[in-house]
This record gives structure tokens, C-alpha cells and sequence, in this order.
């Protein structure tokens, strides 16, 4: 009965990153249409406020512990700091001056930059031909980064620079939660990592917060904040720190990969943008 438990598990951590895929992908698209009218920093603080809310009626109902030991507050503090401030923030901001295909692509080289973070703290050996994937994994950064050219008067990027350092955000976010999982598991981890770094961000939103007139707002706008909120932050963040707990980090982050392509399918159908020869250039290493 263990061994097919073995041959098992592992198929299903892969489906549910492939699901997580799916949502990470369309996350990308409804943050653009979203921060279209809601500033990125009001959207942040509401996005993060709805889904602590979220995660402490789970919580709640799970009757789960979030006893942490004392020698683990800097490690939870630096993740919720690199959750919301850092990642959520930058994310939305970033995406605001740039496109969702260049956001998915930029998250694409999660797996080089997990790899690189892993050998650096001595969890992953580095080998030539990982090596040369990280390399390639850059080159498609500078590619996209600079899309438009050395311009850092260009809103593309100005966004794509924020997104760069979102994306390290996440991937040391990736990198450091595994420990935290394998001791308090996933949803304790995850769940005080958006919580915790709710309230690190009260200071900055609640001064936009609450000279926005949240009236303006439709039906849509309040359907992308609970897609943003519930799907992403509660849903995708949890399944991204599940598999994290049953498989190595590069591994999982590897399904980021998919990204760019459901990303970009989805912008061109719903949004209508056109896809660059530099853009499938920066995408072309990470689909070899």
C-alpha cells in the first residue's frame, strides 16, 4: 500500500500545480484590468485586507494553531514581509506600467532564480547544464526588460524593473517557506505569511484607503478583488505551498514555466494585445 501511496502522490502534487498555474495566469490579466482603476497601492491594502479576512475565518473554522516557536519570528517575518510589501505590492504596481504577458513571462524564471537562491544557501547543488539555464533564464529578463529598448523613461521599463524584483521576492519567498512548511505546514505558513504581511502594509494603505471612493467601483471590480484576494492569494498561494511541503523547490517552481503561455493566450483573447518578436524571443529559452 506505501509504494502505490508513493508512485501516487507525486502525480497529483503535479496536478495541483498545474491548477495553481492556471490561476497564477489569469491572476496576471484581471490585475491589469483591475489596477486599471483602483491605484496599486489601495488595490494592495484591499486585495490583502479581504484575503486575511478570508484566511482567519479558514482559520477559524480549522481550528487551526499559529503557535510560532520564538526562533522562527525573524524567518515568518521576512516572509510575510516578501509576501505583501514586497511581491504583492511591486506585482501590482509593476503590472500597471507593463503587460500581463511580460509579467507572466518575468515569473517564468522563477525556476532559474530558485535554483540560483537554493545553491547560494546550500539546499541545491549547481551543475553546468543548470548553470546554463540560469543564464539562458536572464537573458530572457534583459530581453523583456528592455523590450523597448535601454529607456528608463518608458513606462514598460519602469514596470518590467518592479516586476524583476517581485519575482526575486517570490522565488525567496519559495526558497525560505519550505522550512517553515515542514514544520508547521502548509496552511499555517501560508496563512500567517498574508496575515502578518496585512499588517505590515497597514501603514502605507490605510492613508489611500481611505480617501478612496469605493462607490465608483462595479460589479467587475469587486469580482477581479475576490478573483485577487480568494483565488490568488488564499487559493493559489495555499496549493504553491502544499506542493512546496511534498517536493523540492525547484521542481515546483518549474511549473511556472507555464505561465507565459496561458498567460499570453488569455491577454491576446481577452485584451487584445499582440505578442512581439522580442517577447517570444525572452520566451523561447524557457520552452526549449
Amino acid at each position: 500500500m506505501s509504494s502505490v501511496n508513493f508512485q501516487l502522490n507525486p502525480v497529483m502534487v503535479y496536478i495541483i500545480l498545474l491548477f495553481q498555474s492556471l490561476i497564477a495566469s489569469g491572476t496576471h490579466i484581471v490585475a491589469k484590468i483591475v489596477v486599471r482603476d483602483i491605484e496599486p497601492v489601495t488595490l494592495t491594502m484591499v486585495r490583502s485586507v479581504m484575503a486575511a479576512v478570508g484566511l482567519l475565518v479558514i482559520a477559524a473554522v480549522r481550528k487551526t494553531n499559529f503557535r510560532i516557536l520564538r526562533e522562527h519570528y525573524v524567518s515568518i517575518g521576512l516572509l510575510s514581509a516578501l509576501a505583501i510589501p514586497i511581491n504583492q505590492f511591486l506585482f501590482l504596481t509593476g503590472i500597471k506600467y507593463t503587460t500581463p504577458a511580460n509579467a507572466s513571462l518575468l515569473y517564468g524564471t522563477t525556476p532559474a532564480i530558485v535554483l540560483l537562491v537554493s545553491h547560494f544557501i546550500g539546499k541545491e547543488k549547481m551543475t553546468w547544464k543548470k548553470s546554463i539555464g540560469v543564464a539562458i533564464a536572464f537573458c530572457g529578463i534583459l530581453l523583456v526588460v528592455f523590450e523597448r529598448g535601454i529607456d528608463f523613461r518608458s513606462d514598460y521599463t519602469f514596470g518590467n524593473g518592479l516586476l524583476v524584483i517581485a519575482v526575486l521576492a517570490w522565488s525567496f519567498y519559495t526558497v525560505l517557506g519550505k522550512q517553515m512548511i515542514m514544520k508547521y505546514g502548509a496552511f499555517p505558513t501560508s496563512a500567517i505569511t498574508m496575515i502578518l504581511g496585512t499588517v505590515m502594509f497597514l501603514p502605507i494603505g490605510i492613508i489611500r484607503v481611505v480617501d478612496f471612493n469605493f462607490s465608483s467601483l462595479t460589479m467587475n471590480h469587486w469580482m477581479g478583488l475576490l478573483y485577487l484576494s480568494l483565488g490568488t492569494s488564499i487559493f493559489a498561494y495555499f496549493l504553491w505551498y502544499y506542493a512546496l511541503g511534498k517536493i523540492e523547490a525547484s521542481k515546483v517552481a518549474i511549473f511556472t514555466n507555464l505561465q507565459p503561455i496561458l498567460t499570453t493566450i488569455l491577454a491576446v483573447v481577452i485584451l487584445g494585445q499582440t505578442i512581439t518578436t522580442v517577447f517570444i524571443l525572452g520566451e523561447a529559452p524557457r520552452g526549449a
